[in-house]
């Protein structure tokens, strides 16, 4: 089973020009270890999935805007993530409060066209030699 993610696990958009961390909320929470683990349901914007820095998907209308005024040249502009589904697939065997776990290999789509990816889970196993 791909690792769970937990508090702090860091983010990466397709169409994002910096990373970010994921928070998780104490409402309802179990820790996995010292932090809390997250549920593919911590997919709110600006709650759970801070922005990316810039995006500079042609999608977002922001971007699109800024674009044209500076006559066809991409003009990245502030990430807003737009999240209309929870994260996919979350964990087949393990769930908090009912709620699949999300694990290091699920994906979040944004309304933009962007693919959000776990590039570091938060948490980490040691095994001894």
């Amino acid at each position: 089973m791909p690792p769970i993610v937990t508090m702090g696990a860091m983010l990466t958009c397709s169409f994002g020009l910096a990373p970010a961390s994921l928070v998780v909320t104490p409402e309802g929470r179990v820790t996995g270890g010292p932090v809390p683990a997250a549920t593919i349901m911590d997919n709110i914007p600006m709650k759970n999935v801070m922005p990316f820095g810039m995006c500079s998907s042609a999608s977002n209308p922001t971007v699109a805007a800024a674009t044209a005024a500076a006559l066809g040249v991409l003009t990245p502009m502030p990430c807003i993530p737009v999240l209309p589904a929870p994260w996919q697939p979350g964990s087949a065997t393990v769930s908090y409060g009912g709620k699949p776990t999300l694990t290091s290999n699920c994906q979040l789509q944004c309304a933009y066209g962007g693919a959000i990816t776990i590039s570091n889970p938060g948490q980490t196993t040691v095994q001894a030699a």
